[in-house]
């Protein structure tokens, strides 16, 4: 492991204290848990990942009608009419 020191707010590290003391595990524990969280979280919303996301979804869809995608302003236009 690699030692490393950081500043927290009040606010932050009594809230950490707490929940530290009630998972019975220290508080460094939690920041290290709460680091991979986010490094997880950045490494499954990188560009590819949405590209890939995006690129799952084409077809899964059916609007039930032929021509939703050559006549889509048209059907915007009639839904908001009202």
């Amino acid at each position: 492991m690699v030692r490393t020191q950081i500043q927290l707010t009040e606010r932050q590290a009594s809230t950490l204290k707490a929940l530290a003391l009630a998972r019975n595990v220290s508080m460094a524990e939690l920041i290290r848990l709460s680091v991979d969280r986010f490094v997880a979280l950045e490494a499954s919303t990188s560009r590819e990942a949405r590209i890939q996301r995006a690129l799952s979804a084409i077809g899964r869809y059916s609007s039930g009608g032929p021509d939703i995608g050559a006549d889509h302003d048209r059907y915007l236009a009639e839904a908001f009419k009202a």
